[in-house]
């Protein structure tokens, strides 16, 4: 449980990583022109082998848990127009089961697996910044998660490495709250699956990344990479052939929580807003070749016992044959309804009873 809490609230210093990212790539976009001559300013590259993003939650109110989002990509042009991309399924926190709900849990990343930063700045702002060679600016940006855009604003340091690399470092870890980007019920979900309460909804991001110029090399920016094992690009999901069985029941257990599949009242035709977690399910089970995966239908209370069993039947070989539509062998696949015979929460509340009504998936090893 323990590991689980710590999880959680490395989903929300993740997001608040992401945003400080933002700051950090933008206010580079600022200084960096500066760094050209007056008759050729470069473009600027953000290295993600260079930078580092790391973000802090608190749990039970007094716990503090550092974690990263690994896998950032950026860049500056010389009219001073700032982009910067977090990839919110390179969250890591040191654990696998961890890394997972902070995605599919907080992040939705079947729905939104990245965020975004943008900024536009003056070049002319940081003119004198290959004189100071250091600079301290507040920068506004606007980010864009959860498919949320917010205008924010943060402090910056910016630091002239050499003629061809430029450092963007927060100057104070900047707070981020969760409920600006719709994320409250995230939190929520995460509470559930650690079992915990009293989950801080603010953040704090720290960053410190360095931007090249276009064409150039630096011997510098490599020897950092070389000597820092936990800085730079991480492998997601998305390049692994197989998942070890660990891994599996992993996904297989956290899927399971995100509430994302989705019928019409009393109907086991499933809605077209449950396809990006059936396409992330899809791929899962496909790296799974090992395990038999079971889908099973829940439901309320509500109604007849008898219907309940029914209705949970079809609707969990509703999802079993659209998994099996998607290419997975149908020997693969089992679908199994319990009605109402293993709620999760009280029949007593209509958020309960929503709970209630849920998609699950379970594995076990295939028999030859």
């Amino acid at each position: 449980m323990f590991e689980v809490v710590g999880f959680w609230w490395k989903t929300r210093r993740s997001w608040l990583a992401i945003k400080t990212l933002g700051l950090i790539v933008a206010l580079s976009v600022l200084l960096l022109p500066g760094l050209g001559t007056a008759n050729a300013q470069p473009n600027w590259t953000l290295d993600p082998t260079a930078s580092v993003l790391t973000y802090q939650s608190v749990k039970k109110n007094t716990i503090v848990e550092t974690n990263k989002i690994r896998n950032i990509s950026g860049s500056l042009t010389s009219a001073g127009d700032a982009k910067v991309t977090f990839d919110l399924n390179s969250v890591d926190t040191g654990v696998d089961l961890r890394n997972v709900r902070m995605r599919f849990l907080f992040f939705e990343t079947f729905k939104f697996p990245s965020a975004e930063l943008t900024a536009k700045v003056d070049p002319a702002a940081f003119a004198d910044l290959a004189t100071k060679r250091r600079v301290k600016a507040v920068l506004p940006f606007r980010l864009n998660l959860h498919g949320v855009d917010k205008d924010l604003q943060a402090n910056i340091v910016v630091t002239m490495i050499s003629d061809n690399m430029v450092s963007v470092a927060s100057e104070a870890p900047v707070a981020v709250h969760v409920e600006d980007f719709g994320l409250l019920p995230n939190v929520d979900k995460l509470q559930q699956a650690a079992n915990v309460t009293n989950i801080v909804p603010t953040a704090s991001v720290s960053f410190d990344f360095v931007f090249t110029a276009d064409g150039s090399k630096s011997a510098a920016v490599q020897t950092v990479a070389a000597s820092a094992t936990d800085v730079g690009p991480v492998a997601t999901d998305a390049a692994k052939t197989n998942f070890s069985d660990e891994e599996c029941l992993n996904r297989f257990a956290v899927l399971s929580r995100t509430g994302a599949i989705y019928f019409r009242t009393a109907s086991a035709r499933l809605d077209t807003q449950s396809r990006p977690l059936l396409a992330e399910v899809v791929g899962v089970v496909g790296k799974c070749p090992g395990l038999k995966v079971e889908v099973s239908g829940h439901t309320d209370s509500d109604g007849s016992p008898v219907e309940n069993k029914h209705l949970s039947e079809r609707r969990a070989q509703a999802v079993a044959d659209a998994i099996v539509a998607a290419g997975i062998p149908r020997t693969q696949i089992t679908a199994t309804g319990y009605g109402e015979d293993r709620p999760v929460a009280a029949n007593d509340t209509p958020k309960n009873k929503a709970l209630n009504r849920r998609i699950e998936f379970s594995a076990t090893k295939l028999v030859n």
